[in-house]
């Protein structure tokens, strides 16, 4: 299961009142690939579609399909505000710490 923090879930809501996207749930998807296996992209989206699993987290609805679900088992969705920036993060405890391509 996706969690969702209490610091993400406080500015996603933010978010969504500023938006007027109050219906919206929080999709998770996958990006592409990196060295170190898949990356992931956040979206607000306001359809649940056929194939996607629905979950709750801290009062935020999220969207996802069942490959994803899988591959982020046990991961967050995170809030970070520090000198490189501030936005939305996935912790992924199950993504290779390494991989093809990558210079370690």
């Amino acid at each position: 299961m996706v969690e969702v923090t209490e610091l993400a879930a406080g500015e996603l809501k933010n978010l969504l009142e500023q938006e007027n996207k109050q219906d919206h749930a929080l999709r998770i998807f996958v990006a592409g690939m990196g060295c170190s296996g898949l990356s992931y992209g956040l979206t607000l989206d306001d359809t649940k579609k056929e194939d996607d699993l629905e979950t709750t987290s801290n009062g935020v609805r999220l969207l996802m399909t069942s490959d994803v679900h899988e591959s982020l088992d046990g991961a967050e969705v995170d809030f970070v505000d520090n000198e490189r920036g501030k936005g939305f993060v996935i912790n992924n405890p199950n993504a290779p710490k390494c991989g093809s391509g990558c210079s370690c």
